[in-house]
């Protein structure tokens, strides 16, 4: 058993100490997975890579005492956590643009309608990903954690006890999913 599964069994019986410490022996991992889902996601957020993942690792504090099994499953939740941080902000600023509490000035029509559309576009993706985990929760998961996470088809195939060739097929069917939602 490894080192961090070790700490993260010690973190689900209560023990902070060791949940912090796997946030530390984790946070260049989860810098990666900030970074990917940043990159993802445009010039959406004024958010950088450290904001997210102190963002992202409050959200997992505040939903109380998740259980771990392993380094894989804590880093397939922390991305899930990226992305409603990353949907949270989209919402408020689309808020906020349709009569938030900011003074209303047009400085450049083009930049804020290029904002808009990829706004509008991560929230498209998010609802198309909700309805497929309403559909199939398995093929909504392979997303979540290859294409939020970076995880690899092997590190899924693990986390979710299928075969490899499982996820490879899942991801096939999940991408044709979304594209006819998102058409």
């Amino acid at each position: 058993m490894s080192e961090i599964t070790t700490l993260l069994q010690a973190a689900n019986s209560g023990d902070g100490h060791a949940a912090n410490q796997v946030v530390s022996m984790l946070y260049g991992e989860l810098h990666r997975l900030a970074r990917i889902r940043l990159r993802r996601s445009g010039e959406l957020t004024l958010l950088d890579t450290t904001a997210l993942v102190h963002e992202s690792y409050l959200r997992i504090q505040q939903a109380g005492k998740p259980d771990f099994a392993d380094r894989k499953h804590f880093l397939a939740y922390a991305s899930k956590a990226m992305r409603t941080v990353v949907i949270d902000i989209a919402r408020a600023r689309q808020a906020d643009r349709r009569g938030g509490q900011a003074l209303h000035v047009t400085l450049d029509t083009e930049l804020g309608n290029s904002l808009a559309v990829q706004e509008d576009e991560i929230l498209r993706v998010h609802e198309a990903l909700d309805e497929l985990m309403d559909i199939d929760e398995r093929l909504g998961k392979v997303v979540e954690m290859r294409y939020f996470g970076g995880l690899s088809e092997a590190e899924i195939a693990e986390c979710l006890g299928v075969t490899e060739r499982t996820v490879q097929r899942d991801w096939q069917k999940a991408r044709l999913f979304l594209s006819m939602s998102l058409r």
